[in-house]
């Protein structure tokens, strides 16, 4: 059972994931005019100038999720948006079989190594995770990290405290294989509309999200659904010494701020460095609840 639905929080991979029904035959790539680097498992678009910033999105979400922030940093940032293959309209490359994330993560090893940059790192949701895999694997690459409503194990938000992605696996397994019977059917937009409305507060994000995960191959979605719930942080936290800030949402006008902290918090707590910025009247889809909120955290995260 989700302990935390009241809070329309983290429901974020599962919900999004198993209710969903994208199809690749009616995606739509989204355009964008900058030059973009194809990598097996990613691609990147870099825009602007000045101190290094990766944007990673969530499942199922494309590069244009962060176009807002992109369009807003890129007078003092050199601005990298990562999409997933798959996500975006984009075909899905190497990310039909198992290894998918542990591939995106080499690809960002590579790529800011070609780059020779250090960036700071921002990812929400499943881009969160990813952040985290890549701060453990390479803290060299890695300058700081900014966790946007992603735990150290997603398993958190379906299971006790104690279970381990073992148990689930099952569940798991049969949830993925569901996902990916989806490709190729009819896009459902009425049930991604359904679903966001768990995963944000304000109808205009709830619109936006579900227009932007119709975009995605079920396939990949699936994958990477399952990898991220078979994955767990929980014993690395303490070793992961990349500077953290965690932006976790506490539901409509803070009403769930004290059960949030106890999940977040106690998620995070061994983990070296953490800020912790929780925000009021949001849902898991921070960033388009409230956007003058999650900028101002966003500019203190870069700007410390």
């Amino acid at each position: 059972m989700i302990r935390f639905f009241g809070l329309r929080l983290a429901a974020s991979a599962l919900t999004l994931a198993v209710v969903l029904q994208p199809t690749g035959a009616h995606a739509r790539p989204v355009a964008t005019a900058a030059p973009v680097m194809q990598m097996a498992h990613i691609s990147i678009e870099a825009v602007g100038k000045g101190s290094p910033v990766v944007f990673i999105p969530g499942l199922s979400m494309p590069r244009e999720n962060w176009r807002s922030e992109a369009e807003r940093l890129k007078a003092r940032h050199r601005v990298y948006l990562v999409q997933i293959n798959g996500f975006g309209g984009s075909a899905p490359g190497d990310n039909l079989k198992p290894g998918m994330l542990d591939g995106v993560v080499a690809d960002l090893h590579a790529f800011v190594a070609k780059e020779k940059i250090t960036p700071a790192i921002v990812g929400h949701s499943l881009g969160g995770t990813l952040a985290l895999m890549w701060a453990k694997a390479h803290p060299e690459d890695v300058r700081k990290a900014l966790i946007v409503d992603a735990l150290p194990w997603v398993g958190l938000i379906m299971a006790p405290p104690t279970a381990t992605p073992a148990m689930i696996a099952p569940q798991a397994q049969a949830m993925r294989d569901a996902m990916a019977a989806h490709y190729g059917k009819p896009a459902d937009l009425a049930a991604a509309k359904a679903t966001m409305a768990r995963l944000a507060l304000k109808p205009a994000s709830q619109e936006q999200g579900a227009q932007w995960s119709l975009t995605a191959d079920p396939r990949v979605t699936a994958e990477a659904f399952y990898e991220d719930l078979m994955l767990d942080l929980r014993p690395d936290m303490a070793n992961i010494a990349t500077p953290l800030t965690l932006i976790y949402p506490t539901g409509e006008a803070g009403s769930g701020k004290t059960m949030a902290d106890g999940l977040y918090q106690g998620a995070y707590a061994k983990a070296p460095q953490v800020t912790y910025v929780p925000v009021a009247d949001s849902a898991h889809f921070v960033m388009l609840d409230q956007p003058a909120a999650f900028d101002a955290a966003l500019d203190a995260f870069l700007a410390g």
